[in-house]
Order: C-alpha cells, then sequence, then structure tokens
C-alpha cells in the first residue's frame, strides 16, 4: 500500500543536534553582547573573565533544567506550568547566589556590598536569561508536537485514502471472471482444448496487469489501453462479432497519467448494457484527446441505454426498489459509483464526470482530469488481431498506430 513519506524540517531532523545547536548559538550569542557591551563602556579585560563564568553557569544550569522540563512537559498542563515555575524560581536563585560568590571574588575589599545585596542586585539577569530560554524551550516542543501531530494525521489520511483505493481497485464485477471461468470449462468439456488454452492465456495476462499495480498507482494511458486490450480480447472469445470497438487516441495522450484501473469498469459496463442484450451486439469507443491542460477520455456505446443504471444515478430509492425490466441486465450501481468515488479520491473537485443516455440509445461516459505526464512516455500498445488502429489521421497497423479497434 503506498503510503505518503513524511519529511522532517532540516534542522529539526535530529532533536538531539538541534537543541545542541541553539545552545551554543544562544548563549553564545549572550556572552558576545554582554562583552561587547563592558568593552564598550571601556570595562577591562579582566571582566570578560566574569562574564565567561556567569555565561556557563547558566549554560549549565539550563542542561539541567532542560532535563527536568522533558519530563514536566508530558505532564498535565497545571502541573507543568506549576512545577515549571517552582524549578525556574529555584534556578534563578541558584544562577544569582553563584553571580554574586563570583563578583565578591573577584572585587574583592574593592566593593562594600554584602551578599544579600549582590544576589538581589544580580536576580534580574539570570531571571531574564533562564525565562527566556525556558520559554523557546516550550515553545519550540511544542512547535514540534504540533509538526509531529499534524505529520501523523497527514500519514494517517494518506493510508485512509490508499485504503480507500484498494477497496475500489478490487471491486472488479465478480460476473466477468465467473463468466470468463465458465467459458473456458465449456470450452474444455468440449474438448476444444486450443480456444481454451487461448482464453485462459489472456485471462492470465490480465489478472497479472491488474495485480501488480499498486492500488492508488498512476499509470499512463498507453499502460492502460494495453491491459484493456487484454479484457476485450477475452471478452471477444466469448461475444465474437457482437464486441465492436474503435479507439481514438491523440498521441499527447499516450503519456497521460491516470488511475490505474479506470477504464475497464466503464468498457465492462458497455459490454454488459450495450453489447450482452442486443443480438447484433454493439460498437464500443474509446476517446482520449488532450485539451490545454486537460485530459478528455469518452467512452461511448451504441446500446439501448440504460433504464436501470438511470435509476441509480436518479437515486431515487423508490426507483431502485422497482423490479428490473425483464431480459435487460440489472444494474447494482457499483462500476460508475466506483469510478466517481475514484476521481474524486485521486483528483478531488478537479476533475469532471458526466453520463449521458440518448433517446434514441446509446450511452456516453465522459471524464476530464488534470493531463499530466510520466517521466518518459510509454510506447503505443499492440493492437489485438481483430484491431483496426486510427486517429486523427487514419494510419493502418503499419506503419505505426494511432487508433485501436475492430471495425464497426
Amino acid at each position: 500500500m503506498a503510503v505518503l513519506q513524511i519529511q522532517a524540517a532540516p534542522f529539526f531532523a535530529s532533536k538531539n543536534r538541534a537543541f545542541w545547536n541553539l545552545q551554543l548559538a544562544g548563549w553564545g550569542a549572550a556572552f558576545l553582547l554582554r562583552a561587547v557591551s563592558a568593552l564598550a563602556n571601556q570595562q577591562s579585560f579582566d571582566l570578560l573573565a566574569l562574564i565567561l563564568v556567569t555565561t556557563i553557569t547558566g549554560f549549565s544550569i539550563s542542561l539541567i533544567l532542560s532535563v527536568i522540563y522533558r519530563k514536566l512537559i508530558q505532564q498535565q498542563p497545571l502541573v507543568t506550568w506549576g512545577l515549571t515555575a517552582i524549578v525556574l524560581f529555584f534556578a534563578v536563585v541558584l544562577h544569582a547566589s553563584i553571580d554574586a560568590w563570583v563578583q565578591g571574588v573577584y572585587y574583592g575589599g574593592s566593593r562594600d556590598t554584602t551578599f544579600a545585596q549582590r544576589l538581589i542586585g544580580l536576580l534580574y539577569l539570570p531571571l531574564t536569561l533562564l525565562g527566556g530560554w525556558s520559554a523557546l524551550y516550550y515553545a519550540i516542543n511544542f512547535f514540534l508536537t504540533v509538526e509531529e501531530q499534524a505529520d501523523r494525521l497527514e500519514r494517517l489520511e494518506a493510508q485512509a485514502t490508499a485504503a480507500q483505493l484498494a477497496m475500489l481497485r478490487y471491486q472488479l464485477n465478480p460476473h466477468f471472471l465467473f463468466n470468463t471461468l465458465n467459458s473456458i470449462s465449456t470450452l474444455v468439456l468440449l474438448k476444444q482444448t486450443e480456444p481454451a488454452n487461448a482464453m485462459l492465456t489472456r485471462l492470465s495476462g490480465f489478472l497479472r496487469h491488474t495485480l501488480i499495480a499498486e492500488p492508488g498507482s498512476q499509470v499512463s494511458l498507453a499502460q492502460e489501453i494495453e491491459t484493456l486490450q487484454l479484457y476485450l480480447d477475452i471478452e471477444r472469445m466469448r461475444f465474437e462479432e457482437r464486441l465492436r470497438t474503435h479507439f481514438e487516441i491523440d498521441d499527447a495522450a499516450m503519456g497521460a497519467q491516470l488511475p490505474a484501473m479506470l477504464l475497464q469498469p466503464l468498457v465492462e459496463n458497455a459490454i454488459k448494457y450495450a453489447v450482452s442484450p442486443q443480438e447484433e451486439g454493439a460498437r464500443i469507443a474509446l476517446t482520449a484527446r488532450v485539451i490545454g491542460d486537460r485530459l478528455r477520455l469518452t467512452v461511448e456505446d451504441t446500446g439501448p441505454g440504460v433504464e436501470d443504471m438511470q435509476r441509480f444515478l436518479a437515486r431515487d430509492p423508490e426507483e431502485m426498489r422497482k423490479p428490473p425490466v425483464p431480459g435487460r441486465p440489472v444494474s447494482t450501481g457499483v462500476g460508475l459509483a466506483n469510478i466517481r468515488n475514484r476521481l474524486a479520491q485521486a483528483y478531488g473537485d478537479n476533475h469532471l464526470f458526466e453520463t449521458r443516455s440518448e433517446a434514441g440509445g446509446g450511452f456516453t461516459v465522459l471524464i476530464e482530469i488534470p493531463f499530466t505526464r510520466g517521466d518518459a512516455a510509454e510506447p503505443v500498445p499492440p493492437a489485438s488481431p481483430a484491431g483496426v488502429v486510427g486517429g486523427d489521421n487514419i494510419i493502418p497497423l503499419n506503419p505505426p498506430p494511432k487508433a485501436i479497434g475492430t471495425p464497426a
């Protein structure tokens, strides 16, 4: 199952490295600022040693605070903020006490101040530094927690989307597989081994194509047509001349990317509702055009129309409960709903899905999606044995084909 990969922000890819980089940069900047201020006020160079000791003290105390805060940040908010205030208070007092003692040693008897006076006078600096450090520690960790939760939510959404796409991909009509296996069984019973073997080979090729592609993956239109041809080759063995196809594909559209197995359910619907009910069969046409930055796909048939399918499209529960017309295939509504949901999952609102049924018969499905190309254009798939190839300019099989299908 394809899952969206979430990349960490480069700076915070390693929290440990980011912490030490911020520690060194922050306390280094604090030392530099105080040193420049002292030199600008024409203080002696000896004072730099005092500033360095004070900075190292703050650096060391912040390391202890980081260990404590790492435990507190996992607690309830009231416990976290309450204990943080208490711990910060003792840290500030400890920092100021060390500064007061160091200044007492540095100045000796040149200043007539008591330890308590120095302590009170120096409280503002560690309060500012350690208070700001604590605020930044919690702010950065809160940001990283929110970012991690957002990434986790995005992963879950991606997994849910992939799971839904997988479910939709695997909703292939079991009737097709049943009918194919039943036809193979009949051929075997009639000892027609060669046609049975040919149908089995085509079925295995089609199933291999459907299982190789990951759910939710994108394939080129050329690959999609190749898979569709395998499916049509199987159906032609069942319906023979009743199934007529014609594909018109722009050269530019061959490399267009689209969700895997997007067209097969549409063609299967056309076979079920147009070819199967009529003795003369029907013609199924697939057209692909690149119009600006859009890929337009059209699947149409010459069947009698699908009144039962229209019940589903009308979304009328009363209509759907009505008995089907005798002799007509019953619509479950799964095929078109499947395609509609897959397009919504893949493109959101940036797609068009329309169905039309003319009064005189026939059914058309129109799809427009954003036109995107793969890394390399795919080769044009070979036509089926019964196929004729043509495009905007109809060209025979040799030279290279442009469109795929059987003559109407």
